[in-house]
C-alpha cells in the first residue's frame, strides 16, 4: 500500500535563542514544508465494469485514468472531476453502505457495477447495485463514474 509522506519541522524560537544567543532576532521565519507525495498518490486508474442497465452504450468495461483524464471511459474528464470533488469533501465514494443503515425498500433495477484499481493511491475493489434506496443513492453519488440508469 502506498502511503503519503509528510515532513513536518517544528522549530522553537526559545531553542534557537538558547543555541545561539542573538541569532533568533537575525533569522527570518522558516517556511512551512510542503508534503512529499509519492508520484502515484494523486493518480487514479480504475476499471469500471457495468452490466444489466438495459442500455448497450452504458454497459461494458471502461478504463478511467485521472491526472490527466483519459482511458476508454465515455466521460473521463467529468468522472475525474467528480472523484476530485468527493476527495475534497473528504468523502469515500467506494465505502460500502453501513450494515446498520436504514434503507428504503425500493428496487432501482438490475444494473450492477464493479470498480477495481487505484484511487488516489488506494487500492479499490468494490461492487455497486441498485437493490434499495441506500444502494441507489451510493450509485447516484458516483455518477458520472457510473452511468446514469433508471
Amino acid at each position: 500500500m502506498l502511503r503519503r509522506l509528510a515532513l513536518t519541522v517544528v522549530v522553537s524560537l526559545a531553542a534557537l535563542s538558547a543555541a545561539a544567543p542573538g541569532a533568533a532576532a537575525a533569522t527570518a521565519p522558516l517556511p512551512l514544508p510542503l508534503p512529499l507525495l509519492h508520484a502515484d498518490d494523486a493518480r487514479t486508474r480504475l476499471m469500471v465494469t457495468v452490466s444489466g442497465t438495459g442500455d448497450p452504450a452504458a454497459e461494458g468495461v471502461f478504463e478511467l485514468k485521472c491526472g490527466p483524464a483519459g482511458g476508454s471511459h465515455p466521460a473521463a474528464q467529468q468522472a475525474c472531476d467528480r472523484l476530485d470533488e468527493l476527495a475534497a469533501e473528504g468523502a469515500d465514494p467506494f465505502a460500502p453502505v453501513p450494515g446498520d443503515a436504514m434503507c428504503t425498500q425500493q428496487f432501482g433495477g438490475p444494473a450492477t457495477a464493479r470498480v477495481t484499481g487505484t484511487w488516489r493511491g488506494r487500492s479499490i475493489d468494490t461492487a455497486f447495485e441498485r437493490t434499495n434506496g441506500c444502494a441507489i443513492s451510493r450509485w447516484n453519488g458516483l455518477r458520472p463514474v457510473l452511468p446514469n440508469v433508471r
